[in-house]
């Protein structure tokens, strides 16, 4: 099923919840609507379901202008942050009553299947009230495949679920997705689940669209400062700086220069960029160095995140497994500058990791 939006926009009364946009979706495979709460991924999903029409622009299936056609007349299912399920009917009920409405054959022998599929087979007697949050949230996905409808919306379906639980669901939804038989949008907020979830996906901030293009793509090349921020969690370390007199060096304050492959005008404005993780504490061959005071060490999960004061700013470093740092004392944090972005003046990205030069020294 392919999915066609042209130049939609949705405006309430006063407030613009989506400024107009175009996107059409990869068909059959997972597309991500990435972005922070209120950037318009519940809004944009309402309007693909036929929930809502939009104010402006047009909505297309298989070229087919289904603007007007509401949620009924679509071939849709959709999964919410809430566990809506059909409190009066078992578990197995739930599941089947698509499959009842479309009068098909092996009703019982299609539930199991599902249930096998997301590891409820054991709670089909039961009512959703008897269930945990993630038991009946695997209920309502459930339900939503037994539709087998051609696109499926899930608007940050693993939100309310513990971070065990989150984890073990977003890969069986990536392994129960990977047979490519339906369109999915899946809207979420973290990064991390963007890029496990792989497919497309589709960067929005405010109600405006940024980017949108194969997972890996986006992430390693973003269009963007906004987008670079968006899909960056802890959020991009970003450095201000000056195109160098010589056109080739970037001047970050404090007799730093940081190469450049390309030529810039003297005098520009620039920003450089470093994910979290694309700094060490422990130095490689070919690295880059920066110093700094160790601020705040924190531990969460199997990570260690570290709070840095430098001479060019607040630095936020990740580290795999759990380290123990002193407040106050000194550090020396490394990094290659293969792993650096840098954007301009109005936030466009003009180089990507792997293409600046591994010069940075220290003036005298």
């Amino acid at each position: 099923m392919r999915l066609k939006l042209q130049q939609i926009e949705k405006r309430m009364g006063s407030e613009q919840h989506l400024y107009p946009l175009s996107l059409e979706l990869q068909p059959n495979t997972v597309n991500v609507l990435l972005g922070v709460t209120l950037a318009g991924k519940t809004t944009l999903m309402r309007l693909m379901a036929g929930l809502e029409p939009p104010s402006s622009g047009k909505v297309y299936v298989d070229d087919h202008d289904v603007t007007g056609f509401s949620v009924r007349q679509r071939d849709v299912a959709m999964v919410y942050q809430q566990f809506i399920n059909y409190p009066s009917m078992t578990v197995f009920d739930n599941i089947a009553s698509p499959l009842r409405l479309r009068r098909e054959k092996n009703i019982e022998a299609q539930v199991k299947a599902l249930a096998s599929k997301l590891h409820i087979e054991a709670f089909l007697k039961r009512l959703p009230a008897e269930l945990s949050g993630g038991q009946q949230q695997r209920v309502a996905l459930a339900r939503a495949l037994a539709k087998r409808a051609p696109l499926i919306l899930l608007d940050e379906p693993l939100v309310n679920l513990d971070y065990k639980l989150r984890e073990e669901l977003r890969d069986e939804l990536t392994h129960i997705f990977s047979n490519g038989e339906s369109t999915v949008v899946y809207a979420t907020t973290e990064p991390s689940e963007a890029l496990l979830l792989g497919g497309y996906t589709a960067v929005l901030d405010r109600g405006h669209l940024l980017q949108y293009g194969p997972t890996p793509e986006v992430f390693h090349r973003p269009a963007s400062l906004q987008v670079a921020r968006a899909f960056s969690d802890p959020p991009i370390n970003l450095i201000a700086a000056n195109v160098a007199p010589s056109g080739f060096q970037l001047d970050l304050g404090d007799g730093l220069l940081f190469g450049l492959i390309s030529f810039q005008s003297p005098g520009a404005t620039m920003m450089l960029g470093l994910r979290a993780n694309a700094l060490r504490v422990q130095a490689r061959a070919g690295d880059l160095s920066l110093k700094g005071t160790v601020e705040l060490a924190e531990i969460s999960g199997s990570d260690t995140f570290l709070h840095v004061r430098t001479a060019v700013g607040g630095v936020v470093v990740q580290l795999t497994g759990v380290h123990y740092f002193e407040l106050g004392t000194s550090i020396a944090l490394h990094f290659n500058a293969d792993h650096a972005y840098v954007f301009d003046e109005h936030g466009a990205l003009k180089i990507a990791p792997q293409q600046v030069s591994a010069s940075f020294e220290k003036v005298a």
